[in-house]
């Protein structure tokens, strides 16, 4: 598979709740490049942890660009009270991620949040 659509298998089957179908797409040495305070997790048990988590929320891809090993999906995340622009990228190695990185528009959220008084 290629990186395009080992990224895409991921959103289908985490969207679903389908979470260790999933899992083996995930490289065990997987580093989760979340950011803020708590910085980067190690470890498919990590991302099983990240999973086991899941929000109420819908993944929508609106585009993907891929290059190489990388694989870059631009989507519309929605839940409860909000839809808002959100971006991750993978590294894909022998069809597994081995590296992610994610953003969302938090600012966007908060603000849909507080105009329905959540």
């Amino acid at each position: 598979m290629t990186p395009s659509e080992v990224h895409a298998r991921l959103v289908e089957l985490w969207t679903a709740g389908r979470f260790e179908e999933g899992l083996a797409y995930i490289d065990p040495d997987v580093v989760d490049h979340r950011g803020g305070t708590a910085g980067d997790h190690h470890g498919i048990d990590a991302w099983r942890a990240k999973w086991d988590q899941k929000a109420d929320v819908a993944v929508t891809i609106e585009q993907n660009v891929a290059d190489g090993e990388f694989s870059v999906n631009r989507y519309t995340s929605a839940g409860p009270g909000y839809a808002v622009t959100s971006m991750d990228m993978v590294r894909v190695r022998d069809g597994r991620v081995v590296e992610h990185w994610a953003l969302m528009d938090v600012t966007a959220r908060s603000a849909q949040l507080s105009a329905r008084g959540t």
